[in-house]
């Protein structure tokens, strides 16, 4: 049992570690939909076009809550350029809706629940922790995905050259 647990986490390390193609990643981000705070559905296609920062968070995510100010900011500076941010809330709507408005969140919230963190793992997510943040280009490609905090020097650094 022991062995077979073992060939099982191997499998998904190896799994993990296989680069995944940006062009297909960014066309299954682009085809997903989720619910946003008034319950209205929210393809993510309807970003197409745009640098797309898709940020996987929760209320409950400490680090999660240390980086949104950083893209509320980019938001502002960046949006007018062709910078859309999107939040998927890995939460409900009875806490994020309250706490997306008392920080001031301006860019579009949307509510994916846990069974969110399936789509995070098919995106690159391959730990499924938060934060989570993936960054696609004008042309649908993926650029990069991060686990963890994705720090406002790191972000400006990977947004600037897609403007």
């Amino acid at each position: 049992m022991l062995f077979a647990g073992a060939v099982y986490l191997f499998y998904q390390w190896q799994a993990g570690a296989r680069p995944l193609d940006p062009v297909a990643v960014g066309q299954i981000v682009l085809a997903a939909s989720f619910a946003g705070l008034d319950d209205q559905p929210q393809p993510l296609e309807q970003w197409r076009g745009k640098v797309l920062v898709v940020n996987f968070w929760a209320t409950w995510c400490a680090p999660c809550r240390e980086e949104i100010p950083g893209f509320i900011k980019f938001q502002d500076q960046y949006g007018a350029r062709g910078v859309q941010f999107v939040g998927l809330a890995i939460d409900g709507k009875e806490r994020v809706g309250p706490y997306a408005r008392e920080i001031g969140i301006n860019y579009p919230v949307l509510l994916g629940g846990l069974q969110s963190m399936d789509f995070a793992r098919q995106v690159g997510n391959s730990r499924g922790v938060l934060p989570f943040t993936v960054v696609i280009d004008r042309k649908g490609s993926v650029v990069t995905t991060k686990i963890g905090v994705l720090r406002p020097e790191k972000l400006e650094s990977l947004l600037k050259p897609l403007l």
